[in-house]
């Protein structure tokens, strides 16, 4: 049972918001301190990535446990139908994206909103830049041939 009116839950509802989150802007402190330039929210690219790194080919999405249906959230107990529908339809979108962006050659990376409490931040962020740097070596590497 809810415990706000329908019009006080719209109201919370209407209030989040798609951009400039709270765990979107972590994750893009962490990488600017670690010396990573960006593009936000590219409009050409499919599913609008959080951050695109071009020199990276990177895309980053940073994912709301609940939105995106992450392991660590639960659905409401009001209205079970439609969130269950609702956070379906945000995963396959989520995995059609990621397939069009790996087809066009980009690198995607999902930040969830549960990595980046205080506990795991610096792990996860830490993690992220070795992940990154790994990609670029590997990309970047000329392939040694025997002589």
């Amino acid at each position: 049972m809810d415990k706000l009116t329908p019009e006080q839950r719209h109201k919370n509802m209407a209030a989040i918001r798609a951009k400039d989150t709270k765990p979107e802007l972590i994750v893009r402190k962490g990488l600017w301190k670690r010396g990573f330039r960006y593009r936000l929210n590219h409009k050409r690219l499919p599913g609008r990535p959080d951050i695109v790194l071009r020199k990276y080919r990177t895309c980053i999405f940073v994912n709301g446990c609940f939105w995106h249906g992450h392991e660590c959230s639960k659905l409401p107990s009001t209205n079970r139908e439609f969130w269950e529908a609702k956070i379906r339809r945000n995963k396959e979108r989520d995995i059609e994206n990621q397939k069009e962006l790996a087809n066009m050659g980009w690198h995607t990376i999902v930040i969830w909103e549960c990595e980046l409490k205080p506990s795991a931040r610096e792990k996860t962020l830490e993690s992220l830049a070795f992940t990154l740097n790994r990609i670029y070596l590997q990309d970047h590497t000329i392939p040694y041939e025997n002589e």
